[in-house]
């Protein structure tokens, strides 16, 4: 037997199963990411949904940048509704200045609401915590070492044979190339 009610216009309005991921911004608030879950939480209840799973999956690695930012907060919803839950919902999150993606799908076209229970810990938002980890991984010049990396200091007398410098490489057998004066050019000068 599955859920249908029937609407004014006659059509029969069927229970589905969604679930939404939304990615809010890395830097967010706790306190803001606990109004986003309970405004969630406040939708698919009022347009007679049942709310299955809710899992905070922290921050993460984004897979392209979004407004130059290569981590977001990933929050992950299961639940049970009508048509209209999944539009009310994303219109909300559309207006959310915190949430930088959101993405629903459409699991069951036609469930039956008792062949699905919930437990009280799936339904527990899990805070976010405050993390003490810059937000942003370095950019390519960063890490190429072009910026912000510091310079190598040259010892004093040039180069020894056999020592590695500041990169760990070993010496250059040209002299001259490491910018030290060659022999015939000292003598000319």
């Amino acid at each position: 037997m599955s859920t249908a009610t029937t609407t004014t216009s006659g059509n029969p309005r069927r229970l589905r199963e969604y679930e939404t991921i939304y990615i809010m911004q890395s830097n967010v608030d706790p306190d803001e990411a606990d109004r986003v879950a309970s405004r969630i939480k406040e939708i698919v209840a009022a347009r007679s949904g049942t709310l299955l799973k809710v899992d905070n999956w922290g921050k993460r690695k984004l897979a392209y940048p979004i407004n130059k930012a290569s981590r977001g907060v990933f929050v992950f919803f299961k639940y049970l509704g009508y048509e209209d839950v999944v539009a009310e919902l994303e219109r909300n999150l559309r207006l959310l200045d915190s949430v930088v993606r959101y993405q629903t799908v459409l699991m069951n076209g036609d469930v039956k609401v008792e062949a699905y229970t919930t437990e009280a810990a799936d339904l527990e938002f899990r805070r976010l915590e405050v993390s003490a980890e810059p937000d942003e991984e370095p950019g390519v010049a960063q890490r190429l070492g072009l910026l912000d990396a510091p310079r190598p200091q040259r010892r004093e007398g040039g180069y020894d044979e056999g020592v590695e410098d500041d990169y760990g490489a070993p010496p250059l057998e040209d002299p001259t190339f490491a910018g030290e004066p060659a022999e015939d050019e000292e003598e000319a000068s």
